[in-house]
This record gives C-alpha cells, structure tokens and sequence, in this order.
C-alpha cells in the first residue's frame, strides 16, 4: 500500500511541475505579446507626430523664404515706379533742346547715382537698373552693357511680366537672369507709343542662390528654385545626382501652388516640399532628407526589435535548456510512470546527470523493482492455487466418470452378458490408463478423441441404438487441450439425449478452426431444451456452482477458461440434427 502512495504522489508532482512550466511559458508570452504592440503603437504615433509637425515647420520656412524674395521683388518693382516719375528722370526723356550738354551730363551723373545707390543696399540681393529713353533713343544704366539702346529689344520684353533668360539671346542651358520692364504709358500694355520711358529692372540668379545658402544654413534641406523647362537654380553646396532625380520626378508631377510629398529616391524616403512664388512663376523646392531626420526613431525602434529579439533567442535558450534539464527528464518519468501504469515493472529508468532527477530515478526505478518482485508473487501464488484448483476440478470429473462405468459393468455382469463386461472393462482399463497419467494436466486433441471412441463403444454396447460420426481437421488434433475435456459432454448426450428417446440416436462430433478460435460441436437428435431453458443454462455456466446444478458441464467450462481464458467457453443452443448442440470454443494461444 505504501509502494502505490509513492506511485500515486511521484505522478501528481511530475504533472504539477509539467502544469507550472506550461503556465510558466504561457505568461510569458501573454506578457511579450501586449509590451511589442504597445510599443509599436507608441511608436507609429510618434513617428506619425514628428513627420507631420517636420512637414508643418519646413512648410512654414520655405514660405518664409519665398515670402523674402518677393518682397525684395516688391521692392525693385517699386523703385522702378518711383524712378520712372523722378523728376531727372523725366528730364532725360525730354527733348533737351533747351538743356546745355553739361546739363544732360549732370542729369545721367544723377540717375546713374540713384539706381548705383538702390543696388548697394544689400551684399545678398544685388540689383541692376537700366532707363530707356524711346524719345531719345538713350539708355542709362547701374552696370556695363554690351549694347546701347535697341527699340528690337524693348518690344521683344514689354510683357509687363518677370522673365527668365539672357535677354542677349544667348544659349537656354546656362543660368541668367529674371528681367521685368515697366512704362507708365497709358497705352495698351505691351505697347510702344515711340516716346514712352522704360524702366528696365533685373537680378541675376545668383541671387538666389545667396537665399538658397542663407536659408539651407539653417537647415537640413537641400533648396532649389524650380521652373519646368528650364535649368533650376541650385544652392552652391546641393547634391546634383539627387537633384537631377527630384526635378525628373518634378517634372512628371507638375506642382501645384503649395505641395508637400513624401518621395523614395534611391531607396531612401525625402520630404520634398515646394512653395510657388507670386512674381517669378517658379518654385521654390525644399528637399529634406527624411530618413535622417528620423533615424534617431527608427534607431530607437529597431533596437527595441533587436533587444526583443535577443530576449526571445534567450527565452528560446533557456526554454531549451530548462527542456533539457526538467522537461525532458519530466517527460520521461511520466512516461516510464505510463508504463507502469500498463503493466509493464521492467521499465527502468537511467540519467547520465547527478542531479535531483538521478536520485528520483533510482527510487523510481527501486519502486519498480519492488513493484514486479509483489506482483510476480502475487502471480505464482494464483497460478499455484489455479492448478490446485484444476485438479480438484479433474478429481470431481473422475470418480463421475467411473461411477457410471462401474454401474454399467454390474449391470451386464447381472445380465449375463459376457462380451460387454470384457469390452466394458477393457475401455475402462484404457480409460484410466489414459487418466492415472499426472504429470500433465493437458492432453492432444486426438488422445481426447480416442477416449471418446472408447466412451462410445461403450455406449453402443449399452444402447444398440446409438449412432456416432467424428469429424474432426487433421490440424485440430495436435491442439493441447485440458484432459476429459469432450468426455463429460458426449456423456451429457447419451444419457440427456439420446437415452430419453426411443427414435434417437445419434451424436454427431464435428470441428473447425477460424479466426484465432478453435470449435467442436457435439450434436445429438434426442428431445433438447426449449430456448428459455437453453438460455437459463448459458446464464448458469457463467454463476459460481450451485448445489442443484450438475457439476461435470460446470467444471468442464472452467477448465477451459483457466486454461485459454475468458474468451474460451462453453454454448449450448439447438441443434441441427432436432437435439442438443454443445459448442465448445477455446482461444488459440499465442505461440502457437
């Protein structure tokens, strides 16, 4: 009893641990799973927060700085209105007929002084100014020009509107310059009245190229001025390669007056942002490399990912070890506690390790050992009482047997009948010849067989009436079989069957083997049972012995389930020939 507490406590333990490891493994995850989503979440949102007030801030810069070259268009175009109604200025447009050339000289001195003095006042946005004078086909300007005055060039140019080109006419693939022309002639725009004066006002692009540089100081982006069909204006440190990608991406997607895209280039994601500006008719681009911006983000978050990752690999490794060490030693006494379970005390259980487990193994293996040492003798002890139990079985069935021959041979040895006595006597001489052999308790099917020819003979000398025919398969008659097996029900249908009827007579013997089983029928034609009375006997065979119940059926059906087992029995049922059928069944053994 103490042994099976042991058993029982062992496999309680190794399931709780298995439990707790399970539980173990599941709470991690459950708390892995929540920490990466959140953190995730988290940080989306911030990378969503940071690119959407980046694109806000640069949105913001790069309207300022377009806001500053047109005011400082503003102010060209404005001191182009105050230049052409200065008083000097008009002057130089008059007829001067009255005007000495001293006066004209100092006239020119004056205007050139003027426009000299309004393009000086910033380093960063320098100016050049020209008058035109159609009256006098004159023209005064702030810089050297190549040309005097050229009516072809005016009319070329009064579009009332900034350009962009080399008024010269030179070639388009070089940077130039943006030209505005005014007149305050009330005539049609755009037209010449032939004594109209011109206020010429133009700025190079290195203009903007001094703004691009100012504003790209500040800043992590890389500014251009972009118009489609011409050469953009670069600041003076840009990335080309990246700048000749963008515009062919600029130039497939016409910008609006205020856009903000978010654009991959070589693999890489830029924040290209553009602002139009309200004079010049171009674009002022801003470019921000992106993925720098936010790399810090993205460092942060991929080593979150690595740090997770690690942990998992380290999880993974502990998990394997923690296999390694626990589970698996775990696993294996749940398994050998199985076996055990089943039947089978051999199993035994080894660890190379010397650890807790070891020592849980050698106990296990002793509670085994101990096990199988009570269950072997519990075993022996049940096959001793089991053979004690058939002999005293065979010793009810022998003297039944002789009782019957005895009477048989007082009866003919009464009726004076010679022959039968000897006959009688020389069967029951074989008879027990064949049963006085103890050394064994089983016999061949065939020795059975030649008992039962013996039995009835015997019979046949009794009852000239009596009729047998055995039929048994060659291959039956090797099978082991208890001893006086047959004897006792062939008996049974003499003298139930065959005896109770003046019309009967004949016992039919017959046999087969299928499906693992071996089978005899014994058959007579005498009155039989009806089905209550066969199914009460079936019932009967199965209930320990009673006192009004015949004993020589009875012990022959346990005999043949001690010897074959509970699948091995005797079936009574009607049979073919009008009478009583006895089937006998028993199991084929194993080895067999």
């Amino acid at each position: 009893m103490n042994l099976w507490k042991r058993f029982t406590l062992l496999k309680e333990q190794a399931r709780s641990r298995f439990s707790l490891f399970a539980k173990i493994n599941c709470l991690i995850i459950v708390l892995f799973i929540p920490i990466i989503i959140v953190y995730t979440y988290s940080n989306n949102v911030t990378f969503d927060v940071v690119s959407k007030e980046l694109q806000v801030s640069n949105t913001k810069q790069l309207t300022f700085l377009s806001s500053q070259i047109d005011s400082r268009i503003n102010q060209m175009m404005d001191f182009s209105l105050i230049l052409s109604r200065d008083p000097n200025v008009r002057a130089f447009n008059g007829l001067n007929i009255w005007d000495d050339r001293y006066d004209q000289m100092q006239t020119r001195y004056v205007i050139q002084e003027k426009m000299v003095l309004q393009s000086g006042v910033t380093d960063i946005w320098p100016t050049r100014y020209a008058v035109h004078s159609q009256q006098n086909k004159d023209v005064i300007a702030n810089y050297n020009r190549s040309t005097g005055y050229d009516e072809d060039y005016l009319k070329r140019n009064m579009s009332g509107k900034w350009t962009y080109g080399d008024q010269g006419g030179e070639s388009q693939n070089k940077l130039q310059s943006f030209y505005w022309f005014f007149t305050d002639s009330l005539a049609q725009p755009g037209m010449l009245t032939g004594s109209n004066l011109v206020i010429e006002a133009s700025f190079s692009y290195e203009n903007i190229q001094n703004m691009l540089d100012k504003y790209k100081e500040g800043g992590q982006g890389d500014p251009f001025f972009y118009h489609k069909g011409n050469l953009p204006i670069l600041n003076r440190s840009a990335d080309k390669q990246l700048s000749e990608e963008l515009i062919r991406y600029l130039d497939s997607h016409s910008p609006e007056n205020t856009t903000q895209d978010v654009v991959k280039l070589n693999g890489k994601n830029y924040l290209v942002s553009s602002v139009k500006s309200s004079y010049l008719d171009w674009h002022l681009v801003d470019v921000v490399p992106l993925y720098q911006i936010l790399q810090p983000i993205s460092l942060s978050r991929d080593l979150f990912y690595i740090s997770m990752i690690l942990l998992f690999v380290v999880g993974i490794s502990a998990s394997i070890l923690l296999y390694r060490n626990v589970q698996s030693p775990i696993k294996k006494l749940i398994q050998g506690l199985r076996r055990v379970q089943r039947g089978d005390y051999s199993v035994r259980l080894h660890s190379k390790d010397q650890n807790e487990f070891s020592f849980l193994f050698h106990r296990f293996n002793d509670m085994s050992h101990q096990i199988q040492d009570l269950i072997e003798n519990v075993f022996n002890e049940k096959i001793r009482a089991r053979e004690a139990t058939l002999k005293q079985l065979q010793a009810q069935i022998n003297p039944h047997f002789l009782y019957n021959c005895l009477g048989y041979i007082i009866n003919m040895a009464q009726m004076k009948e010679q022959e039968a006595v000897i006959s009688m006597a020389y069967n029951l001489s074989a008879y027990y010849r064949y049963t006085t052999r103890m050394e064994r308790e089983t016999a061949s099917l065939n020795d059975e067989i030649k008992l039962l020819v013996n039995y009835l003979d015997i019979q046949k000398l009794r009852n000239g009436r009596i009729e047998y025919h055995i039929d048994i398969p060659e291959p039956m008659l090797s099978q082991s079989v208890p001893r006086l097996m047959l004897q006792p029900i062939v008996e049974n249908s003499v003298i139930h069957g065959v005896a109770k009827s003046y019309s009967s007579g004949e016992i039919r013997i017959s046999g087969e083997r299928a499906n693992g089983f071996c089978k005899i029928y014994v058959d007579d034609d005498g009155p039989g049972l009806n089905p209550d009375q066969l199914e009460a006997l079936n019932r009967k065979m199965q209930q320990p012995l009673q006192e009004e119940m015949g004993c020589g059926l009875w012990n022959t059906n346990q005999r043949i389930i001690h010897l074959f087992g509970n699948q091995s029995c005797l079936i009574f049922g009607p049979s073919p020939l009008g009478g009583f059928r006895t089937e006998i069944i028993w199991e084929i053994p194993t080895e067999e």
